[in-house]
């Protein structure tokens, strides 16, 4: 059980540059998973399982299209990140405020 929920993890899914590349470049809409797989250079096997990771945690979907796969960004997933994100923001803010404030003071 605890290994499927890893699998479907989405801060797991983005861990990873290659799965966040692959996310990017679906932002641009659907993409025959041979296309897809051009654009990098890992293998056609080793994309294939980046994107059954993506698939698991639900942040894309294949639909078949005759012989080919064709996937499609599905981004909801990512709102739970941007809330984890979204705490740490007044700490930012806080952060660039001081900073400005010290910054000025030193003029």
């Amino acid at each position: 059980m605890a290994r499927a929920l890893a699998h479907a993890d989405v801060f797991r899914a983005i861990a990873d540059p290659t799965r966040r590349a692959i996310l990017d470049r679906l932002r641009a809409g659907p993409t025959p998973v041979n296309a897809l797989a051009s654009e990098f250079e890992q293998s056609r096997p080793a994309i294939s399982k980046h994107l059954r990771v993506l698939r698991d945690a639900r942040l894309v979907v294949e639909e078949r299209s005759g012989r080919e796969r064709v996937y499609e960004l599905r981004p909801v997933p990512l709102q739970q990140v941007a809330g984890w994100i979204a705490g740490y923001r007044s700490f930012w803010q806080v952060g660039l405020t001081n900073l400005k404030r010290l910054l000025e003071e030193e003029k």
